[in-house]
């Protein structure tokens, strides 16, 4: 495994970072608020988290809303009992709503101390690594989130603090707000990067070069899109994660071009279209770590040779030329 620093910090990161998103607790019968069907419960989990630790992964995402915490739980109990607490980055990120009331959501303060000490409970620790605003609140004024971020990493229960998808013009002003008021900075975006999503080349990503942010890229295959020939059988992700399905529907025809150009590469060069897909991104020099699901044991495998795939300025330009712009996705 090669490590890398986080933007400009001392922190080193594993180049594949582990998302924790599908373990946790599927959707089943009551139990469905703030979880999906496809998630891998505790026992179906660990395979994979124990492979992460395998491979030399430090560095494991995850967020509150995710299976209601279940996924902050079940990577928590795992971490604490396979490996020093130190040796580890965990990262986690709050937002989204986690109680149907008044302050069961959001970045107030109020909900911004409570919900990290909610996080820290379930992650059996007494600090997080990375602390992610998981969206920009429009409820809540930037300079009331930036000071009580700034409190919890004066606390020492925050290491550092990342933020998420947003316009580079709300990240701008966030880090020049830090600055004026002395307050911690962001270190790291994780925002919305792939094959068949690049908007975020236009402004964010120039932006986090400038800056010296790391960039740890979400859906770095594009909901599984890039692993597989665009007519194939689809998983049980693919037919009931509805977010991912709105995030591509109205392109269909454009990321169809993109991906039949990998297949071909990938048929080209004997790799698996995963493992092709994630060295295009690793090859990025404003990327840090590309956050990687993995529900089957050769995910991290594809995604671990994917740092000694070297692709040629030929083979990158054939396999951005298909691209045509898209919408704005995923800043909901």
């Amino acid at each position: 495994m090669e490590f890398t620093r986080l933007g400009k910090t001392g922190l080193q990161v594993s180049r594949i970072c582990l998302g924790c998103m599908t373990y946790g607790a599927p959707a089943t019968g009551e139990l469905k608020a703030g979880r999906q069907a496809w998630a891998l419960d505790e026992e179906e989990s660990q395979p994979f988290l124990r492979q992460a630790l395998d491979l030399g992964i430090n560095f494991f995402d995850t967020a509150n809303v995710y299976s209601s915490g279940a996924s902050e739980a079940v990577l928590g109990k795992f971490l604490k009992a396979n490996v020093r607490r130190e040796s580890v980055v965990i990262a986690t990120k709050v937002h989204g709503v986690m109680r149907d009331e008044p302050n069961g959501q959001g970045l107030s303060r109020k909900a911004i101390f409570f919900e990290l000490d909610q996080s820290l409970r379930r992650l059996q620790t007494d600090y997080v690594d990375l602390y992610q605003i998981h969206r920009w609140d429009y409820q809540t004024p930037i300079e009331e989130i930036l000071e009580a971020l700034h409190d919890l990493v004066k606390t020492g229960k925050v290491r550092y603090i990342g933020a998420s998808s947003m316009y580079a013009w709300q990240f701008a002003k966030a880090l020049y707000l830090a600055d004026l008021h002395g307050w911690t900075r962001f270190v790291s975006m994780q925002n919305h990067y792939n094959l068949l999503y690049r908007e975020e080349e236009r402004e964010m990503l120039g932006l986090c070069q400038s800056e010296g942010i790391g960039v740890i890229p979400w859906s770095p295959l594009a909901r599984g899109r890039l692993t597989r020939p665009w007519q194939s059988e689809h998983t049980k992700r693919f037919e009931t994660d509805q977010f991912g399905r709105s995030m591509y529907s109205q392109t269909e025809d454009a990321d169809r071009r993109v991906v039949d150009r990998l297949g071909e590469l990938a048929e080209k060069r004997g790799v698996p279209r995963a493992q092709l897909a994630l060295a295009w991104l690793l090859g990025k020099p404003v990327v840090t770590s590309p956050i990687v699901g993995a529900t089957k044991l050769h995910h991290l495998q594809d995604a671990a040779a994917a740092m000694s795939l070297q692709l040629t300025p030929a083979e990158v330009s054939a396999l951005e030329e298909p691209y045509k712009p898209h919408p704005v996705l995923g800043f909901s």
